[in-house]
């Protein structure tokens, strides 16, 4: 069982990892039209930030250097995203609504995978 664990969890730290790295490229690449979203003062500051915090957890899970902290502060960030962001616009409605909704889901689901992740990581 061991010999199937192994390389699925390295395959499932790149799955999770490459996309959140590209996730906060993405966040410098379109930091303007992001900053909207943000419901506190200083909306592309706190862009900026979250692309930040995306790439470093990225990168710690790919190098794995404190990977399980990484893996789970990206969980808690992903789930700020979801009740402070996602989770409004998913309650108007509407077109928006289906859209909050499916980055709800999205956001959640990573989270868990996330979540799953660190408990595979050692303590460091």
């Amino acid at each position: 069982m061991e010999q199937i664990i192994g390389p699925l969890t390295k395959l499932g730290r790149f799955l999770l990892a490459v996309p959140m790295a590209i996730f906060g490229i993405l966040h410098f690449m379109a930091a303007d039209g992001m900053s909207g979203m943000v419901p506190l003062p200083g909306g592309v500051i706190w862009v900026y930030i979250t692309g930040l915090s995306l790439i470093a957890a990225a990168s710690s899970i790919i190098i794995q250097k404190k990977a399980r902290l990484a893996s789970t502060l990206l969980a808690i960030l992903l789930l700020i995203f979801v009740f402070a962001i996602h989770l409004p616009g998913a309650l108007k409605g509407g077109d928006g609504g289906q859209m909050s909704m499916m980055s709800l889901l999205k956001d959640l689901a990573i989270a868990g995978g996330a979540l799953i992740f660190a408990s595979t990581q050692p303590i460091e």
